[in-house]
């Protein structure tokens, strides 16, 4: 029978028992994680790299603390050898920072021996995931779009505009403008909107209602299924 007495806080001289155990436990944990990360993402495409680093990551970490434990002398030997990595992937969904940064934090509890802690925090934060998947934070956003338009320099209905925009967009806001300095297209400008549909069925209907629109010209209209980047 394993000897549970030796899995105890032992930072200076951690036994193959303790060590062992911790790098399962932390193992276990992150499989909860990329399990949970899994089953509660909306994106189509997971890559499993993502989900293998989330794995591997909580045992990277409780090794790192365990190799430092309280040395001082340690921490900034470790930190020095870990500054020579540049990480330059980019991540650019803060849901899955929040995922990797989880797994971390669960190596760096397993690492400290607090598997209580480990466990707990965890098995919350899996739990949370899961409730926020049902709640209504997860539900789909509406499309949203780039409509540019191409407008004479003597424009005068936009009060019409505005009208078409209000009654098949949720929100709408104008981005830029361009002035055209060719010769051809001299007299008229190009008018940016960013906007949000009400429906994901209304984005053809709002390109025939703005073809009906005297003077003016639809020069793009795209959509995408998530919203905007705004940092």
């Amino acid at each position: 029978m394993i000897d549970f007495s030796s899995i105890q806080y032992n930072s200076e001289h951690p036994t193959f028992t303790s060590t062992f155990f911790t790098v399962l436990f932390s193992l276990f944990l992150g499989i909860m994680i990329a399990f949970t990360y899994d089953k509660t993402s909306r994106t189509v495409s997971r890559p499993n790299n993502y989900l293998q680093a989330i794995v591997l990551i909580s045992i990277v970490s409780a090794i790192v603390i365990q190799a430092i434990g309280d040395s001082v002398a340690r921490g900034l030997g470790m930190l020095g050898a870990l500054s020579v990595i540049r990480f330059r992937t980019t991540v650019r969904n803060p849901r899955n920072i929040v995922f990797m940064f989880g797994a971390i934090a669960a190596g760096i509890a397993c690492g400290v021996f607090g598997y209580v802690i480990a466990l707990v925090g965890t098995s919350g934060f899996c739990l949370t995931a899961f409730a926020l998947r049902l709640s209504s934070f997860s539900q789909a956003q509406n499309l949203t779009g780039i409509l540019k338009l191409e407008l004479p320099n003597d424009y005068k209905s936009f009060s019409e505009l505005d009208k078409c925009l209000q009654r098949f967009c949720q929100s709408y806001t104008l981005n830029r403008y361009k002035v055209y300095v060719n010769e051809k297209k001299a007299n008229l400008l190009l008018y940016e909107y960013q906007l949000q549909l009400k429906d994901s069925k209304t984005g053809s209907q709002l390109a025939d209602a703005l073809k009906m629109l005297p003077d003016l010209k639809l020069a793009d209209l795209t959509f995408q299924n998530h919203p905007f980047e705004t940092i």
